[in-house]
């Protein structure tokens, strides 16, 4: 079995409600219709209920059926959902008028149908951009406690499996925050971790990567991986976190041992975090070109109810691996 398929094993125990907010959307519709069949998540759909059902009739999805369908525009829950966005946003100057107005998008609704909890997560971004899909995440379901920033983490699967775990790794952040301070960094490699124990079914051991190992470079974006290291542990004692290490000190066990031999993390890393938001990005983006790796994700980290955006090109299959993983994300 391989990953992929114990995430939607995991899922079908977890017994979850995912929205997916683009529900007029083709990839999107025909996703619902495999995870519908497949029976790891229930689905409800935002849009336009007659266009969603000539459409899943086109294309002969013959599971849509048994999705729940909302329509934004009238749904007649409207002003209730609109209180509920207002109650949220009215120290922020918002006004009823501009709720009744916004509860018509289906990336806020998607996410007051999180916070009512009428559902346990969201999937989004195939018509949508990043920032659009996060902006109502942020407003209506906020962080975790605790955490101050949102991640993005990859499940990188290689050929070789001689990397991370039977060529399983977990890779952060390479999607949302460009530039962490000490403690942001810190909270990006717990929540990391989690993802890797939870998501990838790992038991983490944490590198937080630099152009130093242990000393052997001096300057200010090495102090803040040191730091950030030392906040890490503290944050979390019971997860193997270490740092600052160089690439090759946290993955290839020669190396680990020559430049970091009191470390029980250098050689042996599964989860790499990344100091930059750049590097992570370029990082994940070249080992998925260049040496063929699997890189499964974004998976957002750092919500308090879990919300994923998908890039715009995605296939039907990302979907439908991104489905699965908020749904183990919500059950846990």
């Amino acid at each position: 079995m391989n990953l992929i398929d114990q995430i939607k094993s995991s899922a079908k125990l977890a017994n979850k409600t995912i929205v997916l907010p683009e529900g007029e959307e083709e990839r999107t519709l025909k996703a619902a219709d495999i995870i519908i069949k497949e029976g790891f998540a229930k689905i409800v759909l935002l849009g336009n209920r007659k266009k969603i059902e000539n459409q899943a009739f086109e294309w002969m999805l013959t599971h849509i059926k048994d999705a729940i369908i909302i329509d934004p525009k009238n749904t007649p829950k409207k002003e209730f959902y609109a209180k509920m966005l207002y109650e949220i946003r009215k120290n922020k100057g918002m006004q009823m008028e501009e709720a009744m107005r916004l509860v018509e998008d289906p990336l806020y609704l998607a996410t007051l149908l999180i916070k009512n909890k009428e559902v346990d997560g969201e999937v989004a971004g195939a018509q949508n951009s990043t920032g659009d899909v996060l902006r109502p995440a942020f407003q209506v379901v906020k962080t975790l406690p605790g955490v101050s920033v949102v991640s993005g983490a990859f499940i990188m699967v290689f050929k070789d499996p001689q990397w991370g775990d039977n060529g399983v790794m977990v890779w952060a952040d390479c999607a949302a925050h460009p530039n962490p301070n000490e403690r942001e960094l810190a909270e990006i490699a717990v929540v990391t971790a989690q993802t890797a124990k939870s998501i990838a079914q790992l038991e983490p051991r944490v590198a937080l990567l630099s152009f130093s190992t242990k000393g052997s470079a001096k300057h200010e974006m090495v102090d803040k991986v040191v730091n950030a290291t030392k906040i890490a542990q503290e944050m979390a004692p019971h997860f193997k976190i270490d740092g600052e290490l160089q690439a090759d000190a946290a993955i290839v066990p020669g190396v680990g041992k020559s430049k970091a031999p009191n470390s029980e993390i250098a050689g042996k890393a599964n989860v790499l975090v990344f100091p930059t938001l750049e590097v992570g990005n370029i990082a994940y983006k070249l080992v998925q070109r260049i040496a063929g790796a699997d890189a499964i994700g974004p998976i957002m980290q750092g919500m308090a109810a879990p919300i994923n955006d998908l890039s715009r090109g995605c296939s039907v299959d990302d979907i439908v691996s991104l489905v699965a993983i908020t749904a183990c994300q919500a059950s846990k």
